[in-house]
């Protein structure tokens, strides 16, 4: 898989939810916080004003899409002086939902779309975005990106057989194509890791692809940098430098988060899934693995058989 995909197959857990909810004016709601989950806000019809923890109130028009990775919290309203009533929105609810809320007035239709993610295994991706991705709905910008909203807003208007599962891939769709977007219209690294820059630079995002795609491959860094089209030194330092790590430290975490994702998602045995992530014997896996995860690699499948 490339990198992306990976990204998001890796983080998310459990089972998404979204809705698709109307408010008439006058209204205002207040969404508590809730750390381990990421959610997506879609205008479909109208406007309104995203209210953040911290800065000014963003204003939403029919289109535009807010994509909040962290799970902080934040209000939405018609008017961003209106007062906020808290929500009792249960982030476990059924998949899709349609609900109508507010007064008589203006009418706003919002597509509103989360899911859990694993706190234990989050690429340090998701650690690199700011609290509140806003992407405006700009003409002709992102078409992927607005085919995908308008196919879940038509499945959670219209719930037919196999929508369970239609709604569960867009969201996934979704959140790649944010991704996309993201990094593709950032002028400057993000604040934190310089994960776009990283993906944005050719040699390097050439090397970020090549771990992924073949994380069991006797890499070097001289390898890497071969792959990249750089010297050995010049790509260590740059590597480094906007991932936040040295590329075989980042090849090695790699390689444990993808052997813990074969060890809760299949059969294979110990000594296969060290084979697949890059090992040499079972037994130099069964010791990388319990230094980054604090258990044995059995015991670990059967602490996450027992959680599920």
């Amino acid at each position: 898989m490339d990198m992306l995909s990976d990204v998001v197959a890796f983080m998310r857990c459990g089972r998404p939810t979204s809705a698709r909810v109307s408010w008439r004016a006058p209204w205002g709601v207040s969404f508590r916080a809730a750390p381990g989950s990421a959610g997506f806000q879609v205008m479909l019809r109208g406007s309104c004003w995203l209210v953040p923890p911290d800065g000014e109130p963003v204003p939403l028009s029919m289109g535009d899409l807010v994509f909040l990775p962290h799970g902080d919290s934040f209000g939405l309203a018609d008017d961003p002086a209106r007062p906020l009533v808290e929500s009792d929105c249960d982030p476990s609810s059924e998949l899709f939902t349609s609900a109508d809320f507010g007064g008589v007035g203006a009418e706003t239709v919002i597509l509103s779309c989360g899911y859990r993610l694993n706190l234990d295994r989050t690429h340090p991706i998701l650690g690199s975005l700011p609290g509140v991705i806003h992407l405006p709905a700009t003409l002709g910008s992102h078409p992927e990106l607005r085919a995908a909203v308008e196919l879940l807003a038509a499945e959670i208007d219209t719930p037919r057989p196999g929508t369970d599962t239609v709604v569960s891939s867009l969201l996934d769709m979704l959140q790649l194509y944010v991704l996309r977007a993201y990094f593709e219209t950032q002028d400057e690294p993000c604040t934190l890791s310089g994960w776009a820059a990283a993906l944005a630079d050719p040699a390097i995002g050439r090397a970020l692809d090549a771990i992924h795609r073949a994380p069991a491959r006797r890499w070097t860094v001289e390898s890497l940098g071969t792959h990249a089209g750089m010297s050995r030194a010049g790509f260590a330092r740059r590597f480094t430098g906007l991932v936040g790590q040295p590329p075989l430290a980042y090849l090695t975490w790699w390689r444990l988060a993808s052997g813990a994702r074969m060890l809760r998602e299949s059969d294979a045995s110990v000594a296969e899934v060290a084979e697949r992530v890059g090992y040499g014997s079972e037994f130099a896996f069964g010791n990388a693995f319990k230094r980054e995860f604090g258990v044995a690699p059995g015991r670990y499948r059967r602490r996450v058989a027992v959680a599920l």
